[in-house]
């Protein structure tokens, strides 16, 4: 009878042992474990990133770190480690925190604007995904990529359509440089095709087209009138006379990209580059720059009208004056050539 009060009560000590352990894993599996107030917060995991790396960087948001490394030893998790970004929403619990991290990377978005060159691309797209600026300029200048498309480093510019497009953030600079191939065959899709084909243009010579408008004007809407004047010119076969081609050959040439050239000399226009349009007839060879969407469709859309020239308009900064003769345009070179020497800029 005694043994059996003995084993009772040891009996009754284990379920209180049993359910108190139950109780404890329960508790660090199951009760919420953020310390952060707002709705979510936003977690960067890097590919080479060790469980400790990952804890260190979540300590400020997490109630319990000690808990949340159990939790993460037992699913697996610790030895697993994935690279990305990942939102924690505010009272998750250990559980559904490495569920979170380990399958729910949430792609960022990516932004860039015109740039002249592929360096400025990778610094920019480096300051938003996980590669490094270069990485990612190493992707875009690399050889066999290149080859395997037969262009120029200054010819893929092309490929880069600024836009906001989604990544994830621990893509690497091959991959951004793919999907941006990718993207760029989608943008050249049927309807695109026939209106570059309708202006006897291929897509590298409307995105070349395109560079050059983009240049000649910030006003959006100012760009098919601009587009039609070079459209113009292409079709009488005279020269598209263009500063920014002129303006990125010196820049070219001297490998400076940063001084700003605000003004063209007489003297620039004798610089014996492919894209100084004003020695060579046609479209520059490649790109003086990335355009956008809006300088691309310009090209496609221009207007159709009887302008073949344009010069800057003093009286309305940021609009051009356009002329159907040549004398009339240049009464109105005169005129911004007479405002740019009282502003005083000589270069």
């Amino acid at each position: 009878m005694y043994i059996k009060k003995i084993l009772i009560a040891a009996s009754i000590v284990g379920l209180v042992v049993l359910g108190g352990i139950s109780i404890y894993i329960y508790t660090i599996i199951f009760s919420p474990n953020t310390a952060f107030e707002t709705d979510t917060q936003s977690v960067y995991i890097s590919s080479d990133n060790s469980i400790q790396e990952v804890v260190n960087q979540l300590n400020p948001l997490l109630k319990d770190t000690d808990n949340f490394i159990t939790v993460a030893k037992k699913k697996g998790y610790a030895g697993n480690v994935k690279a990305g970004h990942f939102l924690l929403k505010k009272g998750m619990n250990n559980n559904e925190i490495i569920n979170t991290l380990r399958s729910r990377n949430v792609p960022v978005q990516v932004s860039f604007n015109n740039q002249h060159r592929l360096e400025n691309l990778a610094g920019r797209v480096a300051e938003q995904i996980e590669a490094d600026s270069l990485e990612v300029l190493l992707a875009l200048t690399s050889k066999t990529f290149l080859d395997s498309l037969e262009i120029s480093a200054l010819e893929s510019l092309k490929y880069y359509i600024p836009n906001t497009y989604e990544f994830y953030w621990n893509t690497s600079g091959e991959e951004f440089r793919d999907r941006m191939v990718n993207y760029y065959d989608e943008f050249w899709n049927a309807q695109r095709l026939k209106k570059a084909e309708d202006i006897d243009l291929s897509p590298q010579e409307v995105m070349s087209l395109a560079a050059i408008v983009q240049k000649e004007t910030a006003q959006v809407e100012e760009r098919p009138r601009v587009a039609g004047v070079y459209l113009n010119r292409l079709r009488r076969g005279m020269k598209l006379q263009a500063d920014p081609t002129v303006i990125f050959a010196l820049q070219y040439e001297n490998q400076d990209f940063e001084t700003p050239i605000k003004r063209v000399l007489y003297k620039d226009l004798e610089m014996d580059s492919p894209y100084n349009t004003y020695k060579y007839t046609g479209v520059p060879p490649g790109l003086i720059a990335m355009p956008d969407i809006s300088s691309i469709d310009a090209v496609l859309n221009a207007e159709s009208h009887d302008y073949l020239y344009f010069a800057a308009n003093p009286e309305n900064p940021g609009y051009h004056q356009f002329a159907k003769t040549l004398a009339q345009h240049n009464r109105n070179a005169r005129l911004y050539q007479k405002w740019v020497n009282k502003q005083e800029i000589y270069r």
